[in-house]
C-alpha cells in the first residue's frame, strides 16, 4: 500500500508537535508545518520532513502546498489545520483592527491553505480536512471574544463545507477540545499587550484582578485539561475510519457544554458560563 500523506500545521509544541510525531510512529509520511523556519529547523533535525506555513502570509502557504506536490507526485490524503493564537480581553476594548489580526491567522489564512490543497485531493479522488477548532466554537465565554468569533466562524464554514464536498469524496471534520496542555495562554500575553489598553478601560480593576492574574500567574494545569494525546486520538479516527464522524468532543468541558446547549434555554446557559 503506497504511504499515506497528510499535511500538519502549527506543529511547533502541543497538539501540532505531539501529531505530528505520532502520525509519523503509525506510518504516515508527515509534513510538519510551523510559522517559524527555525521551528522547522529543529523539527527537521528530529526526523520529521517540514514546510514554513504562516497563515496570515499567502504566498508561504502557496508556496508550501507547491513543495509537499511536487515532493508527493501531488499525493496528499489528509489535512490538519491546526494552531491559532488568541487575543484576550473584553469585547468593547478590542480594536477592530485586532480582530482583523486574529483572523487572518485563526480563520482567512485556514481558508487559504484548504483551497490551495482541495484540488490535490480533487485529482486523487479523496481526502480529509481535519478542522482543529474549540468548545468555544460553539460556546462563548467572557474574556474569549476575539477567539471565540474565529472560531465560531471556522465551525459554520466548515460545516458548510462538508455538505459541498460530499461529491468529491472529500470529507471535512471538526475536533472540537476543551483545555489542552499547550502554549496557547502564554503566547496570548504578547497580543493582549499589544492591543488591549486595560488601565484605560471602565474594566480596569477586572483586568487587574482577573484576567491579568490569569495571563501572567501560572496556576497549573486546569482542572480538565488533558495532554496532547488526547487530540491526536481523535484525529487519528478522523482521517483513517472508513466513515468519520462530522465532529469529536474532546475533554470534559466540550461533552458537559454540548450537552448544556441543548437542555437549557439561552439565558439558563448564560448564567451558568457567566460565572466562569
Amino acid at each position: 500500500m503506497e504511504q499515506r500523506v497528510i499535511l500538519i500545521t502549527g506543529c511547533s509544541s502541543g497538539i501540532g508537535y505531539h501529531a505530528a510525531h505520532a502520525l509519523a510512529a503509525r506510518g504516515w509520511r508527515v509534513f510538519a508545518a510551523c510559522r517559524r523556519a527555525a521551528d522547522c529547523d529543529r523539527l527537521r533535525a528530529e526526523g520529521l520532513e517540514t514546510l514554513r506555513i504562516d497563515y496570515t502570509d499567502e504566498a508561504s502557504i502557496h508556496s508550501a502546498v507547491a513543495e509537499l506536490s511536487a515532493a508527493t507526485g501531488g499525493r496528499l490524503d489528509a489535512l490538519f489545520n491546526n494552531g491559532a493564537h488568541a487575543t484576550p480581553g473584553a469585547v468593547e476594548d478590542l480594536p477592530t483592527d485586532a480582530l482583523r489580526a486574529i483572523f487572518e491567522a485563526n480563520f482567512f489564512g485556514w481558508h487559504s491553505l484548504s483551497r490551495a490543497v482541495i484540488p490535490l485531493m480533487r485529482a486523487q479522488g479523496h481526502g480529509r480536512i481535519v478542522q482543529c477548532s474549540s468548545v468555544l466554537g460553539f460556546a462563548g465565554l467572557k474574556w474569549r471574544g476575539a477567539y471565540v468569533a474565529t472560531k465560531f466562524a471556522l465551525e459554520g464554514l466548515s460545516d458548510v463545507m462538508r455538505l459541498e464536498m460530499r461529491d468529491a469524496n472529500i470529507d471535512v471534520v471538526l475536533i472540537e477540545p476543551g483545555p489542552i496542555t499547550s502554549r496557547l495562554r502564554e503566547n496570548a500575553i504578547a497580543h493582549f499587550e499589544r492591543w488591549i489598553d486595560w488601565e484605560a478601560s471602565p474594566r480596569a480593576e477586572q483586568y487587574r484582578t482577573r484576567l491579568r492574574k490569569r495571563l501572567y500567574e501560572s496556576a497549573g494545569r486546569d482542572r480538565f485539561e488533558l495532554p496532547p494525546e488526547a487530540v491526536t486520538r481523535k484525529l487519528i479516527h478522523a482521517i483513517e475510519a472508513r466513515r468519520p464522524r462530522p465532529r469529536y468532543y474532546v475533554t470534559f468541558p466540550t461533552h458537559l457544554i454540548g450537552l448544556l446547549r441543548r437542555a437549557l434555554s439561552t439565558r439558563m446557559l448564560d448564567r451558568l458560563l457567566g460565572r466562569v
